[in-house]
Order: structure tokens, then C-alpha cells, then sequence
């Protein structure tokens, strides 16, 4: 390796705007991470320019797995000049004590910030080395995925394992290898609110023109809200995440990818953090049914409009926790908690918009 880098000259690189880390006498440059760090851009920025060795292997502070140093790789851009490397060496001292815990299969750094967030996008991580990632026999990440994972022979054990390894690209992943059809897997943020807001005020609408007065309403809106949440819990734990029970056979497999194992594949692909409107009619259609068989009619379409809703609801906080520097109220800990439902444990942690029903079913991830 060429660059090489004065403990003076890493010292300046401090910012959110460049942020740059020193572990075993190399230098990365963490800048496109910083956002997107597991743990919260919060965590970061106190070491920024410093030598982070010591923390990352601190299980006090923030104990890493293997995988994450071999991640950290991707951010790597040089070494420490041999003749004042040890200069540079922050001890676990000065650790904040609000560190994170260490995210499995993703680099991560502690650190504290104080700085106000903005309200804005988050830039997508650095990308994967798509030629190192090959090595592993898995999907190409520069090739459609479906047809490779269609004509594969993997194991369940094999698929589950690697489906569950983030991958980040700078771009889309390409689905289909056709441009037609690749158009219908890319689904922007903006258009579940504008596909599913009119089909919350039509049962608002229907819910007063069956004889509701608006107090009962307003009532069964927030019923359908609360109900909602369970849904949102259930979903994800009980189809999303069935894996336990999945055959393991090719077609079983692809549905899973399909269906949200790509999410857990490229967790940061923007296009596809919310749920298509052909999936989600899918599965509002036998929610909407069951609604209509606990509830009188009238009842019913205000339960289902506060269902609706609180699925718009759902469909764009996960959006904002993957990709905004949140309000520090609530979501910077959601943000952390679902984080690390991708990065350090997926078998828990199954709420997006709070941790209620995990903490009923005692799915709850401990940070």
C-alpha cells in the first residue's frame, strides 16, 4: 500500500464531513459510515482522528466479531507513517461510556457526539468489493440476482447464512436482468402514502356513511392503529422471518428472498426499504377480511382505515430509521435498536415503529 499518513494529518480528518479512524496501523476513512453507523452517528465522532484499537477490542466498551474487522476493509485507504505510529494510540480510557454494543458482520466504532442531527438523507455506506465478495460463492452482486439464485444448488443453512451478511451497494441491486421488468421491484417512499392514504379515507368515508358518529369513529381508528402494531410484529417475525420452518428447496428459498431476505441481503438500497402496493394489497386483502369478520361492518371499515394507517406509518419510519439523521426523541433509539436487528442479531428485535410486542414476547434485543 502506497498512501501513508502522518498521526498530524489523520488528526484534522475529525468531522462528520471527513471522518477518518486508525485500527492496527491502518487508516480508513469512515465518512460514508458515519450515518449509518448501527449504533448511531452519535458513537462516532468523539474518536474521529484517532486510534481505535484498543476500543473495538474492549469488551467493556464495545467487543467486535471477526466479520467486522473484515468489513472494516472496505473503508481502508492506507497506513500510519511507521516512525510516530505509536503517537497516535487513544487507550480505552477515554471511551465513551455510552458506547454501543458491537454490531456482528458490520465495522462499527465507538464513539459520542453532541452535535445537533440534521434532518436529511443519509449517504448509502461504502460499497461492497463485489470481486472479494465472489470469492464466497454466493450471489454476484454485479449480475441479477434472481436468476442466479433460481438455477443455484445452495443449502438452506448455506442461504440463510449469507442472506443474513449485509451487503451495500452505491446503486439499485439488480433483481431481474430485464429493464421492464426491473422497473416493478423499485419502490420510492413517496408512493405509500400516495397509494394507501386515499384507501384510508375511503373507510374513514364508508365507516360515518354506515351510521358512525365521528367519536366512534375516531375510536375504532386508533383500535385499527393499535391492531396495526401487533400486525406489524407478527408479519415480521411469523412470514418474514420464517426460517426455521422454510423448506429448503430452491422455489422456498427464492420466495424467501423475494420477499424480504433481499432487505437483509442489501438492508440500504433505498428502493427497496418499503413494501411494493402489489405485496402489501396481498396482504391487506385477507387483513382486511379478518377485520371485517371481528367487527360489525360500520366498525369494521374504521378499524381498517386506522390499520391502513398505521401501516403508512410503518412502511415510512422503517424508511426514515434506515435513512435519516432522526430526532434524537425515540427514533435515534429505534434507529439503534432496528440497526442492529440487521448487523447483530435478526432473530429478535422484530418491532420497526417500538419495542412494545417484542418486550411482551420477549423478542427484545438487549443493547
Amino acid at each position: 500500500m502506497s498512501s501513508t499518513f502522518s498521526p498530524q494529518e489523520i488528526a484534522l480528518h475529525k468531522s462528520e464531513k471527513s471522518c477518518w479512524v486508525v485500527h492496527d496501523g491502518k487508516v480508513f476513512d469512515v465518512t460514508d459510515f458515519v450515518a449509518d453507523h448501527p449504533g448511531g452517528e452519535e458513537y462516532i465522532l468523539d474518536h474521529a482522528g484517532q486510534d481505535i484499537s484498543a476500543i473495538m477490542k474492549d469488551e467493556l466498551e464495545h467487543l467486535h466479531s471477526e466479520s467486522a474487522y473484515e468489513v472494516l476493509n472496505d473503508f481502508l485507504i492506507g497506513t500510519v507513517s511507521t516512525d510516530s505510529q505509536q503517537t497516535t494510540t487513544t487507550t480505552s480510557s477515554t471511551a465513551s461510556v455510552g458506547a454501543s454494543e458491537g454490531i456482528q458482520k458490520q465495522p462499527s466504532v465507538a464513539a459520542a457526539s453532541n452535535k445537533d442531527e440534521e434532518d436529511e438523507m443519509a449517504q448509502y455506506l461504502k460499497p461492497t468489493d463485489i470481486a472479494a465478495d465472489k470469492k464466497i460463492k454466493f450471489l454476484d452482486l454485479s449480475r441479477p440476482l434472481l436468476s442466479q439464485l433460481w438455477h443455484s444448488d445452495f443449502s438452506k443453512a448455506f442461504y440463510l447464512e449469507q442472506v443474513h451478511i449485509p451487503r451495500h451497494l452505491s446503486r439499485p441491486a439488480q433483481i431481474f436482468g430485464s429493464p421492464y421488468l426491473e422497473v416493478f421491484t423499485k419502490t420510492p417512499w413517496y408512493i405509500i402514502p400516495i397509494f394507501w392514504l386515499p384507501i384510508v379515507a375511503y373507510n374513514v368515508h364508508r365507516s360515518r356513511e354506515t351510521g358512525l358518529t365521528q367519536d366512534q369513529t375516531a375510536a375504532f381508528f386508533v383500535t385499527g392503529v393499535f391492531l396495526w402494531s401487533l400486525a406489524e410484529y407478527v408479519i415480521h417475525r411469523f412470514l418474514f422471518h420464517l426460517d426455521d420452518l422454510l423448506p429448503d428447496s430452491t422455489f422456498w428459498l427464492t420466495a424467501h428472498f423475494l420477499l424480504h431476505g433481499i432487505h437483509h441481503y442489501v438492508p440500504m438500497d433505498r428502493m427497496r426499504l418499503v413494501m411494493p402496493p402489489a405485496l402489501g394489497v396481498a396482504l391487506a386483502i385477507p387483513l382486511n377480511k379478518l377485520g371485517h369478520s371481528l367487527f360489525a361492518q360500520n366498525q369494521a371499515y374504521a378499524v381498517m382505515a386506522g390499520a391502513f394507517f398505521g401501516y403508512i406509518l410503518y412502511d415510512l419510519t422503517h424508511y426514515y430509521l434506515h435513512h435519516a439523521k432522526v430526532f434524537k426523541i425515540h427514533f435515534k433509539e429505534m434507529k439503534t435498536y432496528h440497526l442492529a436487528h440487521h448487523y447483530k442479531n435478526f432473530e429478535g428485535g422484530y418491532g420497526i415503529t417500538s419495542k412494545m410486542w417484542d418486550r411482551v414476547f420477549n423478542t427484545e434485543l438487549k443493547l
